[in-house]
Order: C-alpha cells, then sequence, then structure tokens
C-alpha cells in the first residue's frame, strides 16, 4: 500500500477528535487503532467506508465513524470513502441500485422523475422504496466485501514486494 502517500492527506487524530459532529463519540475515539494505518484497520476501514456509501441517509459521515469504531478500524478512511457518494455520482449509484432491487425482487422496474419534495417520496417509498433499499444493500455489501478482500490482498502485495526489494 502506499502507506506515505495516505498518511499526507489523512487528518491528523486530535483534528477528528476536535470535530463538533464527532464529539458524541467521547472517549471512544481514543483507541489506537481507529488512527493507526495497518494491515487489518486499512481493510476493514474500506469495507465500511464502501458499505456506507450505499446508504441513502444523510449524515453518512457520522455511520461511518460509528462503525470504524465498532469494527474498530480506521475512522479517516471509512468517512473519507462515504464522498464516493456525491452530488455527481449518486444518481447514477442509486438508480443502479434500484434496478438491482427490483430484479431481485423480481418487481417490474417503473419510469419515475425525482422531485426534491417531501410528497414526492412519501407517494415514491412505497413503489420505488423496497427495491431501491434492498439494492443499496446489496451493492453496499458487494463493494464493502470486494474492497475488503483488494486491500487486504494489495496490502500483502505492497510488503512482499519491499521485502524482495530490499533483498536485492
Amino acid at each position: 500500500m502506499p502507506k506515505k502517500i495516505i498518511k499526507r492527506f489523512m487528518p491528523k487524530p486530535e483534528t477528528l477528535q476536535n470535530h463538533k459532529h464527532l464529539q458524541m463519540f467521547g472517549k471512544w475515539l481514543h483507541k489506537p487503532n481507529l488512527w493507526a494505518l495497518n494491515r487489518r484497520s486499512a481493510p476493514a476501514a474500506f469495507a465500511v467506508g464502501l458499505f456506507v456509501a450505499w446508504i441513502p441517509m444523510p449524515f453518512q459521515m457520522v455511520l461511518a465513524a460509528a462503525l470504524a469504531i465498532i469494527f474498530n478500524c480506521n475512522i479517516p478512511i471509512a468517512v473519507a470513502l462515504v464522498w464516493i457518494t456525491n452530488p455527481f455520482t449518486m444518481p447514477f449509484m442509486f438508480y443502479a441500485a434500484y434496478l438491482l432491487g427490483a430484479k431481485i425482487l423480481n418487481h417490474p422496474t417503473q419510469d419515475f422523475a425525482f422531485e426534491a419534495n417531501w410528497q414526492w417520496i412519501e407517494a415514491s417509498i412505497s413503489t420505488i422504496g423496497p427495491p431501491f433499499l434492498i439494492g443499496c444493500l446489496a451493492l453496499g455489501s458487494i463493494f464493502a466485501i470486494i474492497g475488503y478482500f483488494l486491500i487486504k490482498t494489495l496490502w500483502k502485495y505492497s510488503i512482499l514486494f519491499k521485502w524482495t526489494s530490499r533483498n536485492n
């Protein structure tokens, strides 16, 4: 893993421990593994961050931090990865989640036009809601598993590469 590059962009633990939205976690933020970048915390943080990125809710970063604390993995990586879901990627990701959920539930897909108001959400929750949520959970799980094993494998091979370059 390009550990030095990742460490350069990671915020300092003190910065995040003093962040106003993370204050609710209190003393739990003082566990060293939550800030460590090692072969156990990085893959788990990728899994947490990628899973939470697919959950359609506000304040995904707080959920990612809470799950990172529960799974004792790197908080900055988990929190940063939820930004995969951003205003540019969200329509494509969530439409793919809806299509996959409809396929899983064997529902016919429906044409709809998104409207950013509460009435549209209430009216659509019973029609497109279940396939959408099932698709989000499925894709979140799939990407979490892929991310975990990909980072674990890359970490292993980067260590092997360092060992072989030292011996030569």
